[in-house]
């Protein structure tokens, strides 16, 4: 009897054990779920982004989510969260939200700083404001913390630069930046793509010219609106630096629309070149003070690489090929230009 009764005995633990068991793993199976499944409600959409910007707390984190419903249950988020300390960790940036997404995997990743990066791609800018604007909508960063940093003298100059040629030290090219760039960590990531794109190879070429990198960018700036036609390009460029060789004005037409403020001109007139402003080329001997647009690397090896040459002038072609006729003598050069001028009038070009 005694033996009947251990035996029993043993048979009811063993059974509660499993039940144990089953409970401990549909219950841990409950809290998987509960923390590891898709918690994120996008409305049908594929993605989207959450900014965390770099002034938010945790309460303003969790009121944003709550407030446009991007999480299918928030208390299991803001559990997890809490356990993981992410009111202490939170970091900022530009988050990358899928259907698939889990608390974990959301407090995880706002915990890592694991963001989708921003891509700008800097091209066809002239002035720091259109520069500012353009990069100011898509970073955390504004246009006029961007133009502050662009126009604080004391700070460009410890970097070699000046207000009015700092447009030189931007390349343009298609640059990754994280959301939460600063406006002066833009600038100081800028400073080292410059110094990357300006090797050796291009500061010797710049020495042998006589040119500074920055100057040899606004050089370029001009020979870039002059013509679009790269094979042009060496050869304007060693136009200008004729002029430069021998003092002579530069009466660079790109230079008057910048000076104007209006680049929509098609047509210099005389009166142009009486405005008063240091980038008018006609009335101020040398370069301008800084690049009157971004110049493209293109731009400036054609500057480094110009081609060698007797030309002083050139007009553009009666015709629409962005070429120019050439001539060393200024009498050949105002006939190229009359006969630029009445097709001009033929077209209807006035201004």
């Amino acid at each position: 009897m005694i033996y009947k009764k251990k035996k029993s005995t043993g048979k009811i633990i063993l059974t509660i054990a499993l039940i144990l068991v089953a409970v401990a793993g549909i219950g841990g199976f409950m809290v998987y779920r509960y923390f590891h499944a898709p918690n994120v409600d996008l409305k049908s959409k594929k993605e989207t982004y959450l900014y965390v910007y770099s002034d938010w707390k945790y309460d303003d984190l969790i009121r944003y989510l709550d407030n446009n419903s991007l999480l299918k249950n928030i208390n299991s988020f803001k559990w997890l969260a809490e356990q993981k300390k992410l009111p202490k960790k939170l970091k900022p940036g530009r988050y990358k939200l899928t259907e698939n997404l889990s608390s974990n995997d959301l407090v995880n990743m706002l915990r890592s700083g694991l963001q989708e990066p921003v891509k700008i791609t800097l091209h066809d800018i002239r002035t720091k404001a259109i520069l500012a604007g353009k990069i100011g909508g898509k970073l955390e960063a504004d246009s006029t913390a961007i133009i502050d940093v662009l126009n604080d003298e004391n700070a460009i100059k410890e970097l070699g630069f000046t207000t009015d040629n700092i447009i030189a030290v931007f390349i343009p090219n298609t640059y990754e930046f994280k959301w939460n760039t600063s406006a002066k960590e833009l600038l100081s990531r800028m400073i080292k793509e410059h110094k990357k794109f300006w090797n050796q190879k291009r500061k010797s070429l710049a020495a042998e010219i006589g040119l500074s990198p920055a100057e040899v960018s606004t050089l370029a700036a001009i020979v870039q609106e002059e013509t679009t036609v790269e094979s042009e390009k060496p050869i304007v460029a060693g136009v200008y630096l004729n002029r430069l060789k021998i003092g002579q004005t530069l009466d660079a037409d790109p230079t008057l629309k910048f000076a104007l403020g209006d680049f929509a001109i098609k047509r210099v007139l005389n009166k142009d070149k009486k405005v008063e402003s240091p980038y008018n080329t006609y009335m101020n001997a040398g370069l301008p003070p800084g690049p009157i647009c971004m110049p493209d690397a293109s731009s400036i090896d054609a500057v480094l690489n110009y081609q060698h040459h007797k030309y002083i002038y050139f007009c553009a072609k009666p015709d629409f090929s962005g070429k120019s006729n050439y001539a060393v003598t200024f009498a050949e050069h105002k006939k190229n230009a009359r006969e630029y001028g009445k097709w001009l009038d033929k077209i209807g070009i006035k201004r």
